[in-house]
């Protein structure tokens, strides 16, 4: 089990909540978790086969997932992942 921050632009999809706990023993299960339990969020973080978008980071704790196992990475019960969606746009 894992508590997974969501960030402000994906609450919508989490009824406005921005911590929820998960259960699964790596990244991957918690994200699964977490997505069926609020299938609106599943397209804007996994791909159609599971996996996790490409602009799409996790972090568990402070360390960005890539540098760890990825999506494997181990997650204890009070493990804390972030989710951090791709922010575009701007202005010149």
């Amino acid at each position: 089990m894992a508590t997974i921050i969501i960030p402000t632009p994906l609450r919508k999809f989490t009824e406005n909540q921005s911590k929820v706990v998960t259960k699964g023993d790596t990244v991957q299960e918690s994200i699964h978790s977490l997505t069926n339990v609020f299938p609106e969020l599943k397209k804007h973080v996994l791909n159609d086969d599971g996996s996790i978008k490409q602009f799409v980071r996790i972090y568990l704790e402070d360390e960005d997932i890539n540098v760890l196992d990825k999506e494997e990475t181990k997650v204890e019960s009070n493990s804390t992942i972030s989710i951090i969606p791709a922010i575009a746009g701007g202005a010149i």
